[in-house]
Parts: C-alpha cells; structure tokens; sequence
C-alpha cells in the first residue's frame, strides 16, 4: 500500500476512492483522543484502536473523537467501515489539498476547511487542513498535526455549567467552525499590521529592494490566503440551507455569526490586496521620483557645462585670423565668462527651486 504522497497529481492512475494520503507529513503518528459528554458526566480517554470507539456509537451521550496525524490510512478507513462512510468522503480527508466545502449525506455530514496560521517572525503562514464528519451524536475531528488550538472548547465542555454539555453534536460543529474562523481574523489582524508597517516605510523612507520583496511575498500569501478562506462563505451559506436532521434549527443562529465574520474575512483579504497593489504603485513611483531626481541633477550640471563647452570650442580652433587673441585681456575676460555663466545659471536655478 501506498504510504503517502506529496501531490495529489502523483495519484494519477488510481482508481477513484484509493485510500492514499496526500500532502505533507506533519505528524508522523496518528493519535485518537476521544471526548465523551453529557449534562451530567464527562469522559476523556486516548485510545489506541478505533474499535474503542464502537461503545460510543450508539450512546446517548456526545462524543468528539479527534484524530491528530493522517498518515495511518487503516484508522481512516476502519472509521468508514464502522460508520458506513462513503469511500470518497474517506479519500477527500486524507487529501490534504481539497477545497474548503460542505456535503451532505443521509446520514452524515462532511466539512474541510482550513485554518491559517502565521509563523513568529517573517510572516509566512501555514496552512492546516481540518476534516469533520457529523454523525448524528458523533463528530470526528480529523486533523494533520497536534496543536492546543481547540484547547479553549474542552476547557468549556469540562466546564459542568456550560451550554456544551446539554447541547448536541451540532453545536459542537458550530463551535469548531468558529474557532477556525476566529482564528484566520487573528491572522489577518497580524497582516494588517505588517501592512501597516510597511505603509509607513514605503511613505516616511526611501524604497529599497527589500521594500520590494516584502510586498511581492505579501501579495503571494493573500493570493493564497483568499483561495482558502473565500470558500468558506459557500460552505457555511450551504450549512444554513441544509434541512438535514443534524444541524438542528436552534444552532442556525449561531451559525449565521460565523457567516457574518467569514464575511469579514473575506472582504478584508480583498481590502489587503488592493492596499498591497497600491502599496507596489508607491513603491513604484518613490523610485521614479529617485530617479527624475537624479536626472535633474545631471541636467543642471549638463546645463552649466553647456555654455563652458561651446565658448572653449570656439577658442580651440586654429583659425589664423582671431581678433579676440591679440586683445591685452582675453584671457582675463573669458575666465569671467567660464566663472559667471555658471554662477547666474545656479542662481536661476536655485531661484526657480530645482535644486
């Protein structure tokens, strides 16, 4: 069996529902964490196998299983088994590359989006697909690494008070979906401030190469930025008009708050980019600037050495007959003229300000 690929263009040639995964290995072994609550009771455990899980399938109670690394094939595919999980929803998870969408199932529901993430320093960001499957009191949480970003919704479900723990799957999902999106706001706002920084740059001091750079590798991530969240919109408009029994009337409100900040999500990335393009336009136009200054020091110098040129042209040539070279101060009067044409020329100049 194929362990994993980088590119889903290397499964070309497999037949369609191959359980193969695609993308980078960012969490060599898988890990189940499994989260089991109701209004009374909670339970956490980590389990080795799948089948664990199987005491869970037809409780009352809600649990959220939560799958960290997807390079074990066999977990993903004995969870399709268990559940009866058509074969290309399985292959869709383990492909890392897929477009944020929503599907919905007569028994199931399928969500993928991503969650955005900026490394410290330079900002890079990165990129973490997240798989769920909502199975009536059931959600599973397929992840590609290991991270505490979920951390806060266990620490409201051990929370005995919380509306968690008398709410069902449903609201659980809801919970997810907004701390994704939360969590691409956060990196916007780091965004707006590297645009910010570099605005002030661009306008307070002179453009450099590295202005240059930054800008065009901005303009790079919030390309790719808008690819991953724009879709989000469709998926969660696609939410509130499902009539599927899973997602229950009472959680569309909440639903509807995600939408509007997936909304906001997208209209800022589109404000980022044409900030940027208007960023490269003044970056642009400093180095035009830059350079017209420089022409215009040329010209005035070419300007002052002009007239120098032509009168030591003139008296350069060997003519046999020049009046004006038996005269007592020719020599005299044409230093006067070498040094005042070019004093009057700067005083004009510096009179009409261009220098």
């Amino acid at each position: 069996m194929i362990e994993s690929l980088r590119s889903a263009s290397q499964k070309s040639g497999l037949p369609p529902g191959s359980l193969v995964h695609v993308g980078d290995v960012l969490e060599p072994v898988s890990r189940i964490s499994v989260i089991d609550y109701s209004k009374e009771n909670i339970e956490e455990q980590q389990i080795q196998s799948v089948d664990e899980i199987l005491k869970f399938k037809d409780s009352e109670t809600v649990t959220w299983v939560i799958i960290e690394g997807l390079t074990n094939v066999d977990i993903v595919e004995r969870i399709g088994t268990i559940f009866d999980i058509h074969q290309l929803v399985l292959e869709d998870i383990l492909n890392t590359h897929q477009r944020p969408k929503f599907e919905e199932y007569d028994d199931h529901l399928y969500i993928v989006l991503k969650c955005l993430l900026a490394e410290d320093g330079d900002f890079t960001v990165s990129y973490e697909q997240i798989s769920l499957l909502v199975i009536k009191k059931c959600v599973f949480m397929f992840k590609e690494k290991a991270d505490d970003l979920f951390l806060p919704i266990q620490q409201r479900i051990r929370t005995s008070t919380s509306r968690f723990r008398s709410l069902g799957s449903d609201y659980l999902t809801y919970a997810i979906l907004d701390t994704i999106v939360d969590q691409n706001c956060v990196l916007l706002d780091s965004l707006d401030d590297v645009i910010t920084s570099l605005e002030d740059t661009l306008l307070t001091a002179e453009a450099t190469q590295d202005s240059l750079n930054t800008i065009q590798k901005l303009k790079r991530e919030v390309i790719s930025i808008r690819r991953h969240v724009s879709p989000v919109r469709e998926l969660l408009a696609g939410m509130l008009r499902s009539e599927s029994k899973l997602i229950h009337e009472r959680t569309h409100i909440y639903l509807r708050d995600v939408f509007d900040h997936a909304i906001r999500v997208t209209e800022s990335i589109e404000t980022y980019r044409d900030i940027l393009s208007g960023l490269l336009e003044i970056y642009i136009s400093n180095v035009s600037n830059k350079m017209n200054e420089v022409m215009k020091v040329l010209t005035v110098f070419a300007s002052i050495f002009i007239p120098l040129t032509f009168l030591a042209g003139i008296y350069g040539m060997n003519f046999e007959y020049m009046p004006e070279l038996t005269w007592k101060w020719a020599y005299p009067a044409l230093w006067v003229a070498f040094v005042s044409i070019p004093a009057v020329l700067l005083v004009y100049f510096k009179k009409k300000k261009w220098l």
